[in-house]
């Protein structure tokens, strides 16, 4: 299984995930990976951790999740592997519900959102993003 942590999808990923059928209600499973020290585009912060400046953008987007409609479900640090081999293990894992894709890309365009994305940028060295639905 080959696996590649990014930072944003390619454009042609993000057409198709927000351009599939509606079928309600998903949440995201986010694997983390930060970088050791931010990298702000502006070099502001060089002595800011990327998990710290990861938990800014953490900070701003739970605003945005309800003003969708939405929530997050669980954030905790990756500690330890049980079963499996990855080369190496993300930093944390964040779980966030939606209400539905058209949900999620209101979120991402709005205004508000994209003011905070600069300390999701800034923090992460990349990550999965894995859509998930309840069974039932």
């Amino acid at each position: 299984m080959k696996v590649v942590n990014q930072i944003h999808p390619s454009a042609e990923q993000a057409m198709a995930f927000f351009k599939s059928a509606e079928d309600g209600p998903m949440c995201m499973v986010n694997l983390l990976k930060f970088k050791e020290k931010a990298e702000y585009e502006d070099g502001s912060e060089p002595e800011l951790s990327g998990r710290d400046a990861y938990l800014r953008y953490g900070a701003g987007v739970q605003a945005c999740l309800a003003a969708i409609g939405g929530s997050a479900r669980f954030t905790g640090l990756v500690t330890d592997l049980l079963l499996g081999e990855v080369e190496e293990l993300w930093d944390m894992v964040a779980i966030a519900e939606y209400p539905s894709r058209a949900a999620m890309l209101q979120m991402v365009q709005s205004p508000e959102y994209q003011a905070i994305t600069k300390h999701r940028d800034a923090g992460l060295a990349g990550q999965l993003n894995i859509r998930t639905k309840a069974l039932g």
